[in-house]
C-alpha cells in the first residue's frame, strides 16, 4: 500500500466520489488509535479491493460512559495523524455532531454523499457484530451496508437475517487500548502507537501521560 501524503482533505468524506467505488467505514472511539487499527484496515483493503477506508471516530458513542472518553477533537486529530501517511485512509467527521453516534444515522448520512453505484462496507470486530441485533434500527443497518467481520480464531458469531457478511480471518491482534492508556500514564513505551500519535499525546498530556512516573511517593 502506498504511504504518501494524501492529496485530499481529511476532515470530510475524502476524494471525489467515483461510480462503482468500494468504500469502507471503520468506526470506533479510537481512544487512542493504534497500529492494530491501521493493520486491520490495510488487510481489509487488500482482501476486498477497497478504494478507501474512512476512519470515523464516534463523537457520542451510545455504549460508552462519555465521562471516560477522551474529548472528540483530540481523538479526531490523532486519527488524522495516523491516517496521513496512507493514500486511501481518510479521517472522517461523519459523527461529529452532538447527537448520539448511532450507526444507522452514520450510514444514512454517508449514503447521501456517495454515488448510488458505490458498494459500502462496514469493518467491525466479531464481538461487536454479535451484538448487531441490539443496535438502533439494525434491520435498516443491514440493508445499507455489507459487513467485513474481523474474526478471532475459535470465535463464531451469528449473522442476522438478510445481512451480507465477509469474513476477515487470520488476524490475531492482542492490542488493548486500556493497556496503552495505563502505560501512557506511567510514561512507559507504547510501540503500538504511531510515532506522531505518541507525540500528540505527550504534547497535550492526554491519558495522564507521565502522571504515575512523576507522582510524589
Amino acid at each position: 500500500m502506498s504511504h504518501i501524503e494524501p492529496n485530499f482533505p481529511t476532515d470530510g468524506a475524502g476524494p471525489p466520489n467515483r461510480a462503482g467505488e468500494r468504500v469502507c467505514l471503520f468506526g470506533g472511539t479510537f481512544d487512542p488509535i493504534h497500529e492494530a487499527h491501521l493493520l486491520l484496515a490495510e488487510k481489509a483493503m487488500e482482501r476486498f479491493s477497497l478504494d478507501r477506508v474512512l476512519f470515523v471516530p464516534a463523537r457520542n458513542p451510545p455504549h460508552k460512559d462519555l465521562r471516560r472518553v477522551t474529548r472528540y477533537e483530540h481523538r479526531f486529530h490523532m486519527v488524522e495523524i495516523a491516517c496521513a501517511p496512507y493514500l486511501a485512509f481518510v479521517a472522517s467527521r461523519l459523527e461529529e455532531g452532538e447527537e448520539r453516534s448511532y450507526t444507522i444515522n452514520t450510514l444514512e448520512r454517508f449514503r447521501k454523499e456517495v454515488d448510488s453505484s458505490a458498494r459500502l462496507f462496514f469493518l467491525i470486530g466479531s464481538d461487536a457484530f454479535d451484538e448487531l441485533e441490539t443496535w438502533k434500527r439494525w434491520e435498516d443497518v443491514v440493508k445499507l451496508t455489507e459487513f467485513i467481520v474481523v474474526t478471532r480464531p475459535g470465535h463464531e458469531y451469528r449473522a442476522p437475517q438478510n445481512s451480507c457478511v465477509h469474513r476477515l480471518e487470520g488476524l490475531s491482534l492482542p492490542v488493548s487500548s486500556s493497556s496503552i492508556r495505563n502505560r501512557l500514564a506511567a510514561g512507559e513505551p507504547t510501540p503500538e502507537l504511531p510515532r506522531g500519535v505518541r507525540q500528540y499525546i505527550e504534547k497535550h498530556r492526554l491519558y495522564g501521560f507521565g502522571r504515575k512516573a512523576t507522582a510524589s511517593p
